[in-house]
This record gives C-alpha cells, sequence and structure tokens, in this order.
C-alpha cells in the first residue's frame, strides 16, 4: 500500500498487527481504493504467506455457479456436474481466500458460509459430509453492510461474525497528500513495464491531478497515467498529453470557482442581496450562500457597479 499519510500509515500498521492472528477481517471503502492491496498485505505478512491466496469476486459469478466454485460439488450433483470439483475453499488450504464484494453474496451462499466461519467445515453440493478446510477468510465491500442488514439482505450473524477486524479504506480524495507518492509509484511501474523513461509531470498536469476529485480513487489515477503512458512522447507528460476526456474534465474544475462566483453574484443583484431568496433560487441552504460570499470576497460595497450616463 502506497502512501505515507497519517490514515495510510495507521491503516498499514493495523493490518500488520492483524495479520500475526488467525482472525477474519472486513475491509470497506469505495471502489478502487486497494481493498484487494490491503488483503494481499495481510496474506503476505501472516503465517500463512507460503500457501495460496486466492481472490474470488463474489459479484463477477452467477448466482446458479456460485456455491459450486466456493464449495464444489459432487460428480451428478445437477445438470452439466460430470466430474466432481474441489471447489475454491478446499483447494486454498493452509491458505487465505479474499471474499470481494461480499455484499452481493446471495443469502443461501451467506449461510454457508457462515458454517465455514464457525466450524472451518464445507459440503459439497450433491454430498451428505462435510470437510474440513483451514482457511483465513478476508470479505471486502464498498457497501454499507448495516444498511443491508438492516434491509434482510445481509444476514446479521455473518455480518457480526465477519467484523471482528474491521479496515475502512478512506477515499483518494481525502488523503491528497498520497497522491504524489502515488504518481512516484506508477511512474517507477510503468516505466519498468514500457520500457519509458518519463521522470514526472508538467505544474499545471500535478496541479490537476492534486485538485481532482478521484470518484475512482486510486484505480482511476492509476489507469489515467497508464493511459498517458501510452502516447506521451516527452519525459515530462504535458497536459496536451494526457487522454482528451481528461483535458476536458481538468478545464471544466479550473473554471468551476469562476462560474459558481458568477452564478452567486447574478442571483443577488437579481434578489437586490436577499441572502434567502438568493439561496432558495441557488437551491443552497442560507449558510452556503454566506459561507460561498465569504469565499468568493462578495458584499454590496465590494461590487462597482456601472454608471448610468445622465
Amino acid at each position: 500500500m502506497v502512501g505515507e499519510s497519517s490514515q495510510i500509515t495507521a491503516i498499514r500498521n493495523y493490518l500488520l498487527q492483524v495479520a500475526g492472528s488467525d482472525a477474519h477481517v472486513l475491509i470497506t471503502g469505495e471502489t478502487g481504493t486497494g481493498k484487494d492491496l490491503a488483503a494481499e498485505l495481510l496474506h503476505a505478512s501472516s503465517p500463512r504467506f507460503k500457501n495460496p491466496f486466492v481472490s474470488f469476486n463474489c459479484a463477477a459469478i452467477p448466482d446458479s455457479l456460485l456455491e459450486s466454485e466456493l464449495f464444489g460439488h459432487e460428480k451428478g450433483a445437477f445438470t452439466g456436474a460430470d466430474i466432481k470439483r474441489q471447489g475454491l475453499f478446499a483447494a486454498t488450504s493452509g491458505g487465505t481466500v479474499f471474499l470481494d464484494e461480499i455484499g452481493e453474496m446471495p443469502l443461501r451462499a451467506q449461510s454457508k458460509i457462515l458454517r465455514v466461519l464457525d466450524c472451518r467445515q464445507i459440503q459439497r453440493i450433491g454430498s451428505a459430509r462435510s470437510y474440513p478446510v483451514d482457511v483465513r477468510i478476508i470479505a471486502a465491500t464498498n457497501q454499507n453492510l448495516e444498511e443491508l442488514v438492516a434491509e434482510g439482505l445481509f444476514r446479521k450473524d455473518l455480518y457480526y461474525r465477519l467484523n471482528v477486524a474491521r479496515v475502512h479504506l478512506p477515499p483518494l480524495r481525502e488523503r491528497r497528500d498520497d497522491i504524489p507518492h502515488l504518481i512516484g509509484h506508477f511512474l517507477h511501474l510503468f516505466n519498468e513495464q514500457m520500457g519509458r523513461h518519463v521522470v514526472g509531470l508538467e505544474r499545471d498536469v500535478h496541479d490537476c491531478l492534486l485538485e481532482y476529485e478521484w470518484p475512482g480513487n486510486v484505480r482511476e489515477l492509476k489507469n489515467l497515467l497508464e493511459a498517458t503512458f501510452l502516447t506521451v512522447q516527452s519525459s515530462m507528460i504535458g497536459f496536451l498529453d494526457l487522454p482528451a476526456d481528461y483535458q476536458k474534465k481538468f478545464l471544466q474544475m479550473r473554471n468551476a470557482p469562476f462560474v459558481e462566483r458568477e452564478n452567486l453574484l447574478s442571483m443577488l443583484l437579481a434578489t437586490n442581496w436577499n441572502k434567502s431568496k438568493a439561496a432558495k433560487q441557488l437551491h443552497w441552504s442560507r449558510m452556503t450562500v454566506y459561507r460561498k460570499m465569504a469565499k468568493y470576497s462578495l458584499s454590496p460595497s465590494s461590487i462597482t457597479m456601472p454608471r448610468t450616463k445622465a
């Protein structure tokens, strides 16, 4: 996990503490925050590091196949089951299973996961026997499991069983201090992969990357730099080297404060500086109007109106 911010440093230290135990872990955070990397760090720092680490995306497998993939099946258990299948848990014995997007798992499969957690046993589809398994489970989700529990879409007992060691990864917009470290990491990575010698970003590009909100988080930053590497010709990435859609986004981002100021000023003038009326027209709260006025230094005395001819 790349970064030196206080948030990431604390998370990394906690993961290293938890890694030494066999406790199951629940990792939460928005898409693209690096939940898979946190799981890999946990496994690599654990006593199980020499054994398999297998990632399983619960949202990518149809419900009809999910149990077979995880727990295996006997020959003839259902149409198409021509051979006996071992299943993911049995194949990962001694190692770690990373269940990504566990919030997408159907309730029937959740009950079987609970059995693995409680009894460390699985039952293949079509079999009356139970088989012991030795795995550590790390689960991750970008959903609010508490809300899913309240809606009856996620088992309460499974939630509490998983929520022993809890790790929440903050979005990139809340740890902007890590962006320069991530940029440096990805520049080194793509230079190695592509045989390039890109040494950095021009100042305006660097500033845009620091100011951008990154709805796709670290993954979006990585993808942007990788796409830029495909076409950049110089050793420094300039604004015109960025993909066209990001050039447009960054230009809009630069112009946003000016547009917001002009919209607020126009509404204040139209309402004769009545903050309540301006807030209603802008669909803002009165406090937002006051805050934006202070931000842009707007007041009746600060605005010079053009003189009309006599």
